[in-house]
């Protein structure tokens, strides 16, 4: 019964978000980055953030939380409250990252930092280097998170298999609060999408995947390659995408569409029709996961799967 009332609240409240939005003018104007063509309100993903939070707390007081993990996820609430103040009034880059850093150091603080980075044939243990590593890595999935949340349904079905996935593997209910407050929204941000997530739910969303690979890693070191071949859609797609930009001397903070979903856009494919894909893709990865015991081979595997899947987009629209 929980569940089902997390979902009519996510539901509901996007709802009432849409027609607020429209009401104050609250909408986002296409660009030359978009890959909309109409003006459409913005700042659902707050109905994701209120009832994630209402969620988690509730499991929280029924102590089916660890309480380090839960005041690691409730720190999230910082960084949705700037990020809705960004989506308003577009804050500096500066400030977004001051706060990203704090949040990160803060998340980072209640789960204890992060143990060790696990390898083949060896591990690394130095805290020093293994908290380094997991503060960027925190900074980097808030942001890329926020880079590929640019179609309808794409960062809210990411979030829904990722929901799907960490409960099949893991077992705990956070998942399904997961799930459910994202499902809410989606209705509504299915193509076409009535409302978009904003910064206020992709920067939320991004954060908590890093705070699930460091929590679940910290339980057993071989979760790290879990949750990174499961995030492997959004990290390879927006971390070769930098590299390709960096390689090609282009100034990485000005803004662009040459991510693989939005080069699949320009070659003509609908929204659904890459959204759907990535599904596809992605359960391909849960498959190596589920099946594949031995971790190299499995990670191995899926960044083969994911090269692939690249290379073909590029046959449809070259980076360029």
């Amino acid at each position: 019964m929980l569940y089902v009332l997390l979902f009519i609240l996510s539901f509901i409240l996007t709802y009432f978000i849409k027609n607020y939005a429209i009401k104050k003018s609250l909408v986002d104007i296409p660009n030359y980055r978009s890959s909309h063509t109409t003006p459409t309100p913005h700042g659902g993903g707050i109905a994701i953030a209120l009832t994630w939070f209402i969620g988690i707390s509730y499991l929280f007081y029924l102590e089916e939380i660890n309480s380090s993990f839960y005041y690691a996820l409730m720190i999230g609430v910082i960084i949705s409250i700037v990020s809705y103040a960004d989506d308003l009034i577009e804050l500096s880059p500066k400030l977004r990252l001051i706060t990203q850093a704090f949040v990160a150091f803060l998340g980072l603080s209640f789960l204890g930092g992060f143990s060790e980075i696990p390898f083949q044939y060896f591990t690394i243990e130095n805290q020093l280097i293994t908290n380094i590593f997991a503060f960027f890595m925190i900074i980097w999935f808030i942001n890329l998170y926020n880079f590929l949340d640019g179609i309808d349904g794409y960062a809210a079905s990411e979030t829904l298999f990722l929901a799907l996935a960490g409960f099949i593997l893991f077992g705990d209910n956070l998942f399904i609060v997961l799930g459910v407050s994202v499902l809410g929204f989606l209705f509504w941000n299915w193509h076409k999408a009535k409302i978009f997530m904003g910064d206020v739910g992709s920067t939320l969303l991004g954060y908590n995947v890093a705070i699930f690979t460091i929590y679940y890693s910290n339980q057993e070191s071989s979760n790290f390659w879990i949750w990174i071949i499961l995030f492997g859609v959004f990290w390879f797609d927006a971390t070769l995408t930098l590299f390709r930009r960096f390689r090609n001397k282009e100034q990485l903070s000005q803004a662009h569409k040459k991510h693989a979903y939005q080069r699949l856009t320009q070659s003509g494919w609908s929204h659904s029709k890459v959204v759907a894909s990535s599904l596809v893709l992605n359960i391909l990865l849960f498959t190596i996961i589920y099946f594949i015991s031995n971790i190299l081979i499995a990670f191995l595997t899926s960044m083969l799967v994911l090269y692939i899947a690249m290379r073909q987009i590029d046959k449809l629209k070259g980076f360029s």
